[in-house]
């Protein structure tokens, strides 16, 4: 390619990449907030002022924006998790800073749990057919395993706890918390997300968890 080609292809390349990050950013907040089945691409194309022809060529459908849309959101938590550098503490305390983490990360970020709930109404057939997504996935759980063995050698955790199973109850124990506050203060008469409600959750989550690994 000759030389003088070399930056309008790249000026291009950077084009397409910022309106796609446009549309993904638009897209985001448009499932969040009305769902899979709510979404308009014509309210998505206001939202991200581009013309909605420009949406169908990157990403040919609702459903592969959806998607792409699911994709990033994994992506960004799966980001700021890697900065925890869990591997460089004490098994303890990475365990604590993940906990910590998942629930102020839910916490700052409402649309991801309405994205995964209108994913789960779909049977998750979007995240079925994304590798990208596994492979993003997999990466922490090879972690929480690291962190896990160690602290087993240390012999300051007890052994035989999967991996898998001990994510699933962190994200378990903030994801049922925060989808379901609203009908949770209704029903006992109690405002879930006062501050110090929310310091009361975080605290009892470590207890449970660290509880539970923790060699007494």
């Amino acid at each position: 390619m000759p030389r003088d080609i070399v930056p309008v292809v790249e000026e291009r390349q950077r084009d397409a990449d910022r309106s796609q990050g446009i549309i993904l950013a638009a897209a985001r907040d448009e499932f969040a907030e009305h769902g899979l089945g709510g979404a308009r691409m014509d309210r998505i194309a206001e939202r991200a002022g581009l013309n909605k022809r420009l949406i169908y060529y990157y990403f040919e459908d609702k459903d592969r924006l959806f998607q792409a849309v699911l994709e990033q959101a994994y992506l960004q938590i799966r980001e700021e998790e890697r900065t925890l550098n869990l591997l460089g503490l004490k098994p303890a305390e990475a365990l604590r800073r993940l906990i910590e983490f998942t629930w102020n990360y839910y916490l700052g970020h409402p649309e991801f749990l309405s994205l995964l709930n209108s994913e789960n109404l779909q049977s998750a057939r979007h995240l079925q057919d994304s590798e990208r997504a596994r492979e993003m996935n997999s990466p922490l759980i090879a972690t929480l395993g690291e962190i896990l063995e160690r602290g087993r050698k240390e012999g300051s955790f007890r052994g035989g706890v999967d991996p898998l199973q001990l994510y699933v109850s962190i994200a378990g124990l903030s994801y049922f918390y925060l989808s379901n506050h609203h009908t949770l203060s209704a029903i006992f008469g109690r405002d879930l997300m006062t501050v110090r409600a929310k310091n009361e959750r975080l605290n009892h989550m470590c207890d449970v968890i660290l509880g539970y690994v923790l060699l007494n």
